[in-house]
């Protein structure tokens, strides 16, 4: 009877964080989404040609306005980078995409306090700044020379939309009905890992005690909100273990915030949190996809430069808000499973409205026929064991949810 209990209110759990966020994903990517078609891509080709410091900057500004899915990222980053842009600049767009778009502070803003908002987007600076030097000091001038020749033997590849200026695009009904499919495109990408990364959030507040989390990041204590009293080999472990319980969840950027409000809420330390944040680009199906896209080789090297950077932006981060007095101060009131999620409140109104965009989105996307394509970075075993994933996800969500409200009343 216990199990049964735990999996009504895991479904539960789920869904009622999915229904906080859902505001938000809506305004992220519908605002993602008319950049992505508003700014060209081959103005980003021309504009980060160079590894100087007006390259990176570009880069990084044109990751902020791009989408916030990591499988997108990689495809866009491969892309820009196959067709002359800096190798330095390229890193710059894949972290800027991941950790500095809007729809990912939005989200934050749900689930956790105005400290980590700050953090993500201070730490994503920090992030490409760090990853900026590790590849000065470590150039690997003969991988992308081998990467360049790879690149030169697979031969060009189409563009996404027709060459039109931002002021035809926005002034037509094509330019708009691109910003529909773009929105729906994205959907498409990120509803797997959505699903996934908030079922197991939902699982993870259902299931895992208090002591788990002390367990596993040492000297965490519930409640604490990050705010303990850390030694620095306990704050330089929960920023390594961090990406290790990243890595077993293997979900994008949008589905880890739930998990990373179940660190926040049990005392694990701001950079432990934050690393955790971060660590959508080292985890396994993403090292494999830039094989792919590379070789194994420039696959590694890449996830070791992201590491060592992610681990140094976090321990930043940790002290930078210390050393401001800007360290949370606990998790705030109640746990994810006593919240109450369904009821009239800003949340309510607010989806409700973004609701209707959605159907606007849709019918956009229907008006006139567009040559834009999303682009998919993998279909291959990732996006197959994803959608199984979120299918066996669904099934259990939906008898978690008829058994608290229709057995167990």
């Amino acid at each position: 009877m216990q199990f049964l209990e735990k999996w009504g209110e895991a479904a539960y759990t789920t869904v009622g964080f999915f229904w906080m966020a859902l505001w938000a994903f809506i305004l992220g990517y519908v605002i993602s989404s008319a950049i992505q078609v508003f700014v060209s891509r081959e103005k980003m080709q021309r504009t980060m040609g160079k590894s100087g410091a007006k390259s990176v900057g570009l880069g990084t500004f044109f990751g902020f306005i791009s989408s916030s899915c990591s499988f997108a990222a990689l495809a866009t980053t491969r892309s820009l980078f196959k067709k002359g842009a800096g190798f330095i600049p390229s890193m710059a767009y894949l972290l800027a995409s991941t950790n500095l778009v809007i729809e990912l502070g939005l989200v934050i803003a749900v689930f956790m306090s105005w400290h980590f908002i700050v953090g993500e987007y201070i730490g994503g600076i920090i992030l490409i700044l760090s990853m900026w030097l590790i590849v000065k000091l470590f150039y690997p001038k003969k991988l992308i020379k081998e990467v360049r020749q790879k690149f030169e033997d697979e031969g060009e590849e189409k563009e996404d939309h027709a060459k039109q200026s931002w002021k035809e695009l926005i002034q037509s009904k094509a330019g708009w009905s691109m910003v529909g499919k773009k929105y729906i495109g994205e959907w498409r990408m990120v509803w797997k890992d959505i699903t996934v990364g908030f079922t197991i959030a939902g699982v993870i507040a259902a299931f895992v005690p208090p002591e788990a989390y002390e367990w596993l990041f040492v000297g965490t204590k519930a409640g604490g909100g990050g705010s303990g009293d850390f030694s620095f080999l306990q704050v330089l472990q929960h920023s390594v273990i961090g990406p290790v319980a990243a890595f077993l969840t293997f979900i994008g950027s949008m589905g880890n915030i739930p998990l990373a409000s179940l660190l926040y809420e049990n005392g694990v330390s701001v950079a432990g949190i934050m690393a955790f944040i971060f660590s959508d680009l080292v985890v396994f199906p993403v090292l494999r996809i830039n094989a792919k896209y590379y070789n194994w080789r420039m696959s590694l090297y890449i996830l070791m430069v992201l590491f060592v950077a992610l681990v140094g932006a976090s321990l930043i981060l940790h002290y930078g808000f210390q050393f401001f007095d800007m360290v949370p101060q606990g998790g705030g009131g109640k746990s994810a499973s006593e919240r109450e999620f369904f009821k009239l409140d800003y949340s309510f109104y607010l989806n409700i409205g973004f609701i209707l965009v959605t159907g606007l989105m849709i019918w956009l996307s229907r008006v006139k026929k567009s040559s834009m394509n999303h682009q998919m970075a993998d279909k291959g075993w990732v996006e197959k064991l994803l959608f199984w994933l979120s299918v066996l996800a669904y099934g259990w969500l939906a008898i978690g949810l008829g058994i608290k409200y229709f057995y167990l009343g």
